[in-house]
C-alpha cells in the first residue's frame, strides 16, 4: 500500500496493510502496527511506536527530538497506542532519560495543532482539543478531555475523567471526575455528563461529589478535609483515587471557587 512518492525507511517495521501516501517520510526505527493510515507529508521520525488502526493526519511529526536543551541524544521513542486519531500538524515529542518515552494511549483524539512534548503520558480514550500546549512531563488520566488552547505547565498530572474548559492556563494539578475552568483555574464542579456517559450510576457520582465538598467547599486545608473524607465516607474505588491523587499531588491541586473571589 506504499506510495511510490512516500520515503519509508529500509529498517522501518510497517505492518502489511498500512497505507501511506504520497511525500510521508517515514524514518528506521519505527514501528507502525496493522491497520494504520499515515497521511500526506506527515512525518514519523526514529523512536516511533505507532500502533493498530491509527490516523496519523497530513503535516503531523511524530517522536521528534524533544525540545529540552538536556536531551543528549539518548535513543528513547514516542508510543501511540491503538486506534488513536493524530489530526493535522500534531506534533508529538519522544522522551528523555526521565521516562525514555512519551506515551499517548489508545482510542485518543489529538486535535489540530496541538503539542505533546517530551516524557508526558497521556492515558486511553482521551481528547486533546485543538491547540492544546502540553509541555513536558505532564499526565493525563483516562477519559480527560483538554479543551482547545490550553496551556498546561510541565510537571502538571489532570486526573482521569476530567475536564478542563478551553483556552485554561494550567498550573496545578487537576484532581480526578472534576470540572475545571475559570481564571485562575478552578474547581467547576463534578464531570458528572461524562462520567454518566461512561457508565457511572447516581449513587457513584453522589459519593464523589460529597468528597469534593469536603475537599473544596468547607473551608479546610487538604489535610484537614482528607482526613474529615477518610473519617465520614465509606472506602470505595472513586473515593480513594481522590485521597490518593490530592496526596500524591507534586504541585498541589487547585483551589476551590468563592463568589467573593470572583472579580
Amino acid at each position: 500500500m506504499n506510495q511510490p512518492l512516500a520515503y519509508v525507511h529500509p529498517e522501518a517495521k510497517i505492518a502489511q496493510n498500512v497505507v501511506i501516501e504520497p511525500f510521508a517520510t517515514i524514518h528506521k526505527n519505527v514501528e507502525i502496527g496493522e491497520g494504520t493510515w499515515i497521511g500526506s507529508n506527515a512525518v514519523i521520525m526514529e523512536g516511533a511506536r505507532i500502533g493498530k488502526n491509527c490516523k496519523i493526519f497530513p503535516g503531523a511529526v511524530i517522536s521528534s527530538i524533544p525540545q529540552d536543551l538536556k536531551f543528549a541524544g539518548e535513543v528513547t521513542t514516542a508510543f501511540i497506542g491503538d486506534n488513536t486519531v493524530i489530526r493535522e500538524f500534531v506534533t508529538v515529542s519522544r522522551g528523555t532519560i526521565d521516562k525514555m518515552r512519551t506515551v499517548v494511549g489508545s482510542n485518543c483524539l489529538v486535535m489540530a495543532y496541538a503539542h505533546v512534548a517530551h516524557d508526558c503520558t497521556i492515558g486511553d480514550s482521551c481528547i486533546i482539543g485543538n491547540a492544546v500546549q502540553m509541555a513536558g512531563h505532564v499526565d493525563v488520566g483516562d477519559f480527560a478531555i483538554i479543551s482547545a488552547t490550553s496551556a498546561i505547565h510541565q510537571f502538571v498530572k489532570v486526573g482521569s475523567h476530567s475536564f478542563i474548559s478551553g483556552g485554561s492556563l494550567v498550573l496545578k494539578d487537576v484532581p480526578p471526575f472534576v470540572k475545571a475552568a475559570r481564571e485562575p483555574l478552578s474547581y467547576a464542579g463534578i464531570n458528572s455528563i461524562g462520567l454518566r456517559r461512561r457508565g457511572y450510576v447516581s449513587e457513584q457520582i453522589n459519593d464523589i461529589q460529597h468528597v469534593y465538598r469536603l475537599l473544596f467547599l468547607n473551608g479546610l486545608n487538604n489535610s484537614q478535609a482528607l482526613d474529615k473524607i477518610e473519617v465520614e465516607l465509606s472506602p470505595s474505588r472513586e473515593r480513594d483515587e481522590i485521597i490518593n491523587f490530592v496526596r500524591n499531588s507534586g504541585r498541589g491541586i487547585i483551589k476551590g471557587y468563592f463568589a467573593k473571589d470572583a472579580n
